[in-house]
């Protein structure tokens, strides 16, 4: 199978993409926008080709080959998404290093105006089927789906301190709408 099929089967159709960025520098590589996929009214933002890049696990250091996405609901695709992925992926390449999950990607400030999503927290895409989180592409290589988890500050601050697993668990319990960039933050215990 190959990287775009693997994103579209999921995701839904590639609507546009980036393949420079907000200077007009060429990128090492592209972000696309899918929508109509396995979740209804959800638009998603995914690298496409930073898997081309060796990152390294600094747990195991073996070789990752990751892409990565954002998916949000459809009412809020007005964002900066494409350049916080260019920009997320930017770092990966010049750090050598692969996003694992729990990891935590700021805090930064608000991705947008009124809203209390400062960070990313990597995960694994449970939205969506358990083959999507890696794609086998024939006679070539894995490649690791990572989703991007947009989190508050004091989300960002828990999972630092007490652990990713912690947070799941937080996240199953409360269920939090986490495709809304708008919404509340979790009630977290231990804080």
């Amino acid at each position: 199978m190959k990287l775009i099929k693997h994103l579209e089967d999921r995701l839904g159709e590639i609507r546009y993409g980036w393949s420079y960025n907000e200077a007009g520098r060429p990128m090492p590589f592209k972000v696309a926008c899918l929508g109509d996929g396995s979740i209804p009214d959800v638009d998603s933002y995914a690298t496409v080709g930073l898997s081309q890049t060796d990152l390294i696990s600094r747990t195991s250091g073996r070789v990752i080959h990751q892409e990565l996405f954002i998916s949000v609901k459809s009412e809020f695709t007005d964002g900066p998404y494409p350049g916080i992925l260019q920009q997320i992926g930017l770092d990966l390449i010049m750090d050598d290093a692969a996003l694992l999950r729990g990891d935590v990607v700021g805090p930064r400030d608000p991705i947008l105006p009124h809203s209390k999503i400062e960070a990313f927290y990597c995960a694994i895409p449970v939205y969506y089927d358990d083959e999507f989180s890696v794609a086998q592409i024939e006679g070539e290589i894995d490649i690791v789906i990572t989703w991007l988890i947009p989190i508050t500050r004091r989300e960002a601050d828990f999972v630092l301190r007490e652990g990713w697993e912690k947070f799941e668990d937080e996240l199953v319990r409360h269920d939090p709408d986490l495709l809304n960039p708008f919404r509340e933050e979790i009630p977290l215990t231990g804080t």
